[in-house]
């Protein structure tokens, strides 16, 4: 792990404050940078400060990916399917489930009975203020329409978001240290990031539409071709170009060891913007992160003790059981970011909750690894593990 990528806790925990202090100092600045977007219908529809941000974390990562392996998948059918099981039939599901019961009724009177939020207009819709939207009502904010939610629900959508992005990055770091078996997390990496393809906008759409939350399925498609298939696609061909001219020694050891640092960068230049936004919230109620992680890490846990157990009964061998588990638990939080930032707007309660997401990551993470590392014992293959 690169230092950025050993202290990320510390990192996001120092943008928080960072940022809190940006807003108070320079209020306007992050929403100038935030105005300065792509608009279509009148709508500001794509950040151009945060695309490039967003661009420059999953360009690296798409980079690191041999999707060729894909090809190779099914000599590891069961945990493949245990995987896309865990991640696609039942996390979306569970997470939509524990957070509605804490975040709409557990602490529902914590973050506020009548507290709203302004999320943006879905794409394409063109409704007077004073109508109704799902949850919401049409309100003139500045000269602009918006749509005021009840805020408990912003922040479920930040959560949806992050349960229906299976991470494609990190868990890579997490089977590495956990002595897994790598090719088969670069095989699970591969076809998840394939799947998610496909499967992120349908499924997000469908689950914000039962909580009642705005669908704005144009601007879901619009955020996956931006946040994914650009960077995926831009992935494969340099990968494919370098490695033909310079060769996978040079690729590796120069290459990416220079490139890998941007995508914390840029991770880190994005929260800046988000809490410097989330400022005045943060400090009026600082327990609001509390009552975002709170479901969060329940919803982290439950997936990795289902994906494990699981993994147990299948009679997988510990260097296939553990990568099984740790990409259903973590989340693809840039792709969750960058989807509420464009869905929501960034001074929104889901891109926020999104963001919880980061802080809770790292350490959750790290924890898991160890307790993988601690019950190895417990599976074929896994004696040796220290």
């Amino acid at each position: 792990m690169s230092l950025f990528e050993r202290h990320l806790t510390l990192w996001v925990a120092l943008c928080i404050v960072g940022g809190i202090l940006l807003g108070k100092i320079a209020p306007g600045l992050a929403e100038r940078l935030d105005g300065m977007a792509i608009v279509v219908n009148g709508a500001p529809v794509v950040s151009i400060p945060i695309a490039v941000c967003l661009f420059l974390m999953m360009y690296p990562i798409m980079l690191k990916i041999d999707f060729g392996q894909a090809l190779k998948a099914g000599r590891s059918g069961k945990a493949v399917g245990l995987t896309l099981f865990l991640n696609w039939a039942v996390k979306p599901f569970t997470m939509v489930a524990i957070c509605t019961l804490f975040l709409g009724v557990l602490f529902r009177a914590f973050i506020g009975e009548e507290a709203t939020d302004l999320v943006r207009m879905p794409l394409g819709l063109d409704l007077p203020a004073g109508s109704e939207h799902g949850a919401g009502v049409v309100v003139m904010h500045e000269g602009v329409r918006m749509l005021e939610i009840p805020l408990w629900r912003s922040y479920l959508a930040g959560c949806i978001l992050l349960g229906i992005a299976p991470c494609t990055a990190m868990v890579l770091i997490w089977g590495h240290l956990s002595r897994g078996n790598d090719g088969l997390t670069l095989v699970m990496v591969a076809v998840n990031s394939l799947v998610m393809v496909v499967l992120y906008g349908l499924l997000g759409g469908f689950l914000l539409g039962v909580g009642r939350l705005p669908v704005p399925w144009q601007a879901m498609l619009l955020s996956m071709g931006i946040y994914v298939v650009l960077p995926l696609v831009a992935g494969y061909l340099s990968r494919k170009w370098i490695l033909a001219h310079k060769g996978e020694a040079w690729f590796r050891e120069k290459f990416l060891h220079h490139l890998t640092p941007l995508t914390i960068i840029a991770l880190l230049a994005t929260l800046v913007l988000l809490f410097s936004f989330k400022g005045d919230v943060i400090v009026e109620n600082p327990l609001t992160i509390l009552w975002i992680a709170i479901p969060l890490t329940l919803q982290t846990l439950l997936i990795f003790a289902l994906g494990y157990g699981a993994a147990k009964l299948l009679k997988l061998g510990y260097q296939d059981a553990a990568p099984t588990a740790m990409i259903g638990a973590s989340n693809h939080f840039e792709v969750a970011i960058a989807t509420a930032v464009m869905l929501f707007g960034l001074s929104s309660g889901a891109a926020l909750a999104t963001v919880v997401g980061v802080l809770i990551e790292v350490p959750l993470m790290l924890a898991l690894v160890a307790f993988c590392k601690r019950t190895s014992h417990h599976f074929p293959g896994g004696g040796d593990t220290g």
